[in-house]
């Protein structure tokens, strides 16, 4: 019985080519069960994370190259048809040039996820960041699969001369149709390497202000203080001047205090030095503050005052803290804070009366 030939080969030369692949199987079986019950095992006793990667990374291809080999071992046996020979000659070309490809690019993610996403997580790097490091890691794998797959094609033949030039002038003629988005992308990657602003920033933009709550290839995401989501294209952006409210490392304040025109110098001079002395009572406040009397006005006397908040989170707190510090000191002080006003003079006889507004007396 195992002399019998059919298609080309005998029973016995078939059940061979089977076995083999049945192996290739049973010996995939046996390497994903020493990966999960011991290789791991050992892995996580040492102290670097970077082998436990690599073996979770690089088992599916190393897998899948052990099959490619047993298939191929196992068709090389037989006495197949010309052209069923050529297509497993071509798919096997193809696919081992894909299957190298697939361990480069799981190898190099798994050194990104060993260096380089802890270090973007943790800002320990000024130049790798959340927002940046996802297009770095596209940017890297695809120009990896690019130039794989353009090796598998040649690899069966292909003329790859002539699909890039017939992908240049299909190219050529989609970036004339595609202005717009190309425009959006390259601002997308100029916000990406210029890095004016991150998620999570409260920029302004546009005449929005808000916070950034995502930075895409054509465009960018504000979340602005009404609560409403702004897109905005990446190009109109890059065109614009953004103003990045949080990296200001303090807020300046001016404050115009008006005092009642009744206020005796010495008590100008008392309100004075009061203000001057804001940092000593109140928290978050830089030592410098400038304090003069500044204007007279038409009700009051002016005192301006130029402080800075070094924590801008907690400006509501400190500005409430502030203006009551101000109130209770001036309370205590006798200083009267001045409002709009108009003093009528009447002369007795009523001559001379100002404003329409007649004597009462």
């Amino acid at each position: 019985m195992l002399s019998q030939i059919y298609y080309g080969n005998t029973t016995k030369e078939w059940l061979l080519s089977i076995l083999i692949i049945i192996g290739a199987v049973i010996l995939n079986k046996i390497i994903v069960l020493l990966n999960k019950h011991v290789i791991r095992k050992f892995t996580k006793k040492t102290k670097s994370r970077l082998d436990d990667i690599l073996f979770k990374m690089l088992e599916a291809p190393a897998l899948f190259g052990i099959m490619l080999i047993a298939i191929w071992i196992a068709s090389s046996r037989l006495n197949l048809p010309v052209n069923v020979d050529k297509f497993f000659l071509n798919s096997y070309r193809l696919l081992i040039v894909i299957n190298i490809t697939w361990f480069i690019v799981r190898f190099i993610n798994a050194l990104i996820e060993e260096y380089l996403v802890p270090a973007a997580e943790n800002n320990t790097s000024k130049y790798l960041d959340n927002t940046l490091l996802p297009i770095i890691r596209r940017t890297i794998l695809g120009v990896i699969w690019s130039i794989g797959i353009m090796m598998g094609l040649k690899n069966i033949g292909v003329d790859i001369g002539a699909l890039i030039a017939g992908l240049g002038i299909g190219g050529l003629a989609f970036a004339l149709a595609a202005q717009d988005t190309i425009k959006n992308i390259f601002g997308g990657i100029t916000i990406f390497t210029d890095r004016p602003f991150r998620i999570g920033d409260r920029i302004i933009v546009d005449g929005f202000d808000g916070f950034v709550e995502d930075i895409g290839i054509r465009s960018t995401r504000l979340r602005t203080l009404e609560k409403r989501l702004v897109t905005i294209p990446n190009y109109k952006i890059v065109e614009a001047s953004i103003e990045n409210i949080t990296e200001e490392p303090m807020r300046r304040v001016l404050m115009d205090l008006g005092i009642t025109y009744n206020t005796s110098p010495e008590k100008v001079k008392e309100g004075i030095s009061i203000l001057k002395t804001l940092s000593k009572r109140v928290k978050n406040i830089d030592k410098e503050v400038t304090v003069f009397f500044s204007d007279y006005k038409d009700f009051s006397l002016n005192i301006k005052v130029i402080y800075w908040i070094k924590d801008i989170s907690t400006l509501p707190d400190t500005f409430t803290a502030i203006n009551l510090d101000i109130l209770e000191q001036f309370n205590n002080a006798g200083i009267e804070f001045a409002f709009p006003t108009h003093t009528v003079y009447l002369d007795p006889d009523q001559k001379n009366l100002k404003y329409g507004i007649p004597d009462t007396k």
